[in-house]
């Protein structure tokens, strides 16, 4: 048949299980034993073939070639079936391998521009930590002259306002003392009549 002859094409083309093929070379080897059996026996032993077939050895032999090509025929079948599924998920397979590849091409290509963003957004970011740093460092120096600085001066303002602390206290008994003493003193005086 054509099915068959088309089945045939496409085994040609496609390499073939091992046990398929052992299968295939039993059947050929015992389809040809027992053509080798018929032609030894010649005409005369056709003859008893036909009158006793239940009996016959090569009646039961030409049985099971019968069942082997029916066997064998599903076997194609199948294989036919297999074969076409197998073809439907190559061409469907291939859309979809050429769809992931694409698309995971795509993905490399968008990692990488990314990849190289964030490398020159590091480089840039080194940067300005290096700048920071020194600018803490500058910032730290500065802040330290300064402590020192208002430490300085707050030594110096604690000796002077100990100083002046004491003078305006002398100065308060100071005055005490002279408006108990001079109070009625300046009253006297032609200064404070002139007042009067």
């Amino acid at each position: 048949s054509s099915r068959h002859w088309l089945f045939e094409a496409r085994c040609a083309s496609f390499p073939l299980a091992p046990s398929t093929k052992f299968a295939r070379m039993a059947a050929l080897r015992l389809v040809v034993s027992a053509c080798g059996v018929l032609l030894a026996m010649g005409e005369s032993g056709l003859a008893r073939v036909d009158s006793s077939s239940s009996a016959n050895p090569i009646r039961r032999v030409v049985n099971l070639l019968q069942q082997m090509q029916e066997k064998v025929t599903a076997e194609g079948k199948r294989e036919a079936e297999l074969f076409d599924r197998f073809m439907c998920y190559c061409k469907t397979g291939t859309g979809d391998l050429s769809a992931s590849i694409s698309a995971s091409q795509a993905r490399i290509e968008q990692s990488s521009s990314n990849l190289d963003a964030a490398t020159s957004n590091k480089a840039q970011l080194e940067q300005d930590l290096e700048s920071h740093k020194s600018d803490r460092a500058d910032a730290k120096d500065s802040l330290a002259k300064a402590t020192a600085l208002r430490e300085k001066e707050a030594g110096i303002y604690a000796k002077e306002s100990g100083d002046y602390q004491t003078n305006i206290a002398a100065l308060k008994q100071a005055i005490a003392a002279l408006e108990k003493g001079a109070a009625g003193s300046f009253l006297q005086t032609t200064a404070a009549a002139k007042l009067r």
